[in-house]
């Protein structure tokens, strides 16, 4: 390739490259509520009972927000019906904000907001 054709086509790619990093109309909410859930999980795991190391985490795996909700359910700290709803509208949120729905976006994040007590 000719140098003066790179230099035609580089700006091109770039720019094509950088297209699906763009944030989408709620990112930042989503982040936020993230960190809501997550420090949730973390203040429940923090106050409640203690449970025995599974064996997951002694194949040296980090813990998710995931199985740390999954593990505080079993010690009946937050019921298996809320993190099925906070993951099912955090999926929702997700899906909207992907399709520049804001609104559809907001409504999601608002429902995981109600069912964390916030």
């Amino acid at each position: 390739m000719h140098l003066k054709q790179l230099f035609a086509v580089a700006p091109v790619a770039l720019a094509v490259l950088a297209l699906p990093c763009q944030a989408g109309p709620c990112s930042k909410d989503i982040e936020r509520v993230q960190v809501l859930i997550d420090a949730r999980l973390n203040a429940i795991a923090a106050s409640g009972p203690s449970a025995d190391q599974s064996a997951a985490a002694q194949l040296h795996r980090q813990p998710t927000p995931r199985s740390m909700a999954e593990a505080e359910s079993r010690l009946g700290e937050l019921s298996p019906d809320t993190i099925a709803k906070v993951s099912e509208a955090m999926s929702r949120a997700r899906a909207a904000d992907g399709a520049g729905d804001k609104d559809g976006c907001d409504r999601a994040l608002a429902e995981i907001q109600g069912h964390l007590g916030r």
